[in-house]
Order: structure tokens, then sequence, then C-alpha cells
């Protein structure tokens, strides 16, 4: 896949630029366990969709008051736990070669203010473009939240790169228009390894026209 007409980069956080899955899952686990829902279940769904709309697929039952309470306890388990939250391998290359080639970036999260805020600290990243879930009326995989990021960029979202490691991001990077970039084996426009490999892309890519 030629990068050369890559003008941002729009990144996930959790998984893509943050590791921090073990956090993730450890604060399913105990939701589950206090809701009383399989555990195996809610991590099946979870992972890169925002955590009403999970709950909403684990507890159809539950009234929209009951789901925002339900998500806020959710988020609550996790805002404190960073004990191994860490970049993920090759993002600070990455975000070092993004700078050196003048390439716009954002972060676009399923996470709230709060939690993303915490998540990018412990991993020492700064993201001049933040897009979380309170910014959206829709979370992935809608695609407003990378159109969103596109529009504060003044980039064309067919002229951004977004890069995932869930599928469901993936969906909402294809039906906003960008090129995909997937991680964890999952099929994008460009699968990665790991950062480091697009940092090497993206540099060794022709300049634009």
């Amino acid at each position: 896949m030629d990068l050369s007409g890559i003008d941002a980069v729009l990144f996930d956080m959790d998984g893509t630029l943050v590791d921090s899955d073990a956090a993730v899952e450890r604060a399913w686990e105990r939701w589950a366990a206090e809701y009383d829902t399989d555990p195996v279940a809610a991590l099946a769904i979870a992972h890169g969709s925002p955590a009403d709309r999970t709950v909403r697929r684990l507890l159809p039952g539950l009234d929209d008051s009951a789901v925002a309470a339900a998500s806020a306890r959710q988020l609550a388990l996790q805002y404190d736990d960073l004990s191994d939250v860490t970049p993920t391998p090759g993002a600070h290359e990455l975000l070092r070669t993004l700078a050196r080639l003048g390439l716009p970036w954002a972060v676009v999260t399923s996470a709230d203010a709060r939690l993303a805020t915490a998540r990018l600290g412990a991993a020492g990243i700064d993201p001049p473009v933040l897009v979380t879930v309170e910014e959206v009326r829709a979370g992935k995989p809608d695609p407003e939240g990378y159109l969103r990021a596109a529009a504060l960029l003044d980039v064309s979202p067919a002229r951004c790169l977004v890069v995932e490691d869930a599928e469901v991001g993936l969906e909402a990077g294809r039906a906003s228009g960008a090129v995909t970039a997937a991680l964890k084996g999952l099929d994008g426009d460009v699968r990665l390894d790991d950062l480091t490999q697009l940092a090497h892309r993206l540099e060794s890519a022709p300049a634009s026209s």
C-alpha cells in the first residue's frame, strides 16, 4: 500500500498507542462480577467499543438511566488502574517520525477524557488533538470520531491513515473514508506487526505531490 498520499495519522488509544489491555480486562472482569455477567462474554465484545454500547449488548434489559450508571461504574474501575499502562512498542519512535515528516496526528478513543488523559499521561504521550467519547454522538463503529479528528486537523478523511487494533475501530476508519492500518493480525489496507514498522513505512514513502 502506497502511503505517499497520507497527510495525517489518526490513532486509536487502547492497544494501539497505549498498552492498557491488562487494565481494561481487569476492569471488565470486576464489572462483570458486580453485574452478574459472564466476563468472557464481556471481554469478547468490549475492546475498542464505548462502554455504553458494550453494556447494552450484555444487558439488553436495562433502561437508559441504568445503562448510564453501569457504564459510569465500568469507567470508574479503570481510572486509577495505571500500574502497568505503558506505550506500545514503537509508539514513541513513530511519533518522532511524524514530527520529522511534519505529519499531524490525533487520538480518537472510546474512553472518556479523564481516562484518556490518565492513560496517555502514563505512557508519556501528549496528543495535539484528542477526540473522546464525550465529543461524539455515536462511538465506534460509527465514523464520527475519525471525521471530527480529520476536521480538527483540517485534512480530508480520504488522506488520513487510521491506525487501529480492534475490528470495531477499523469499521469506523473504513466508514470515514480513510486508509486503515491494522495491528494484531487484523485486516486493514496496511497490516502491521507494530508501530515501528509503520514508522519505517512512512519514512520510506515517496513525497506526495
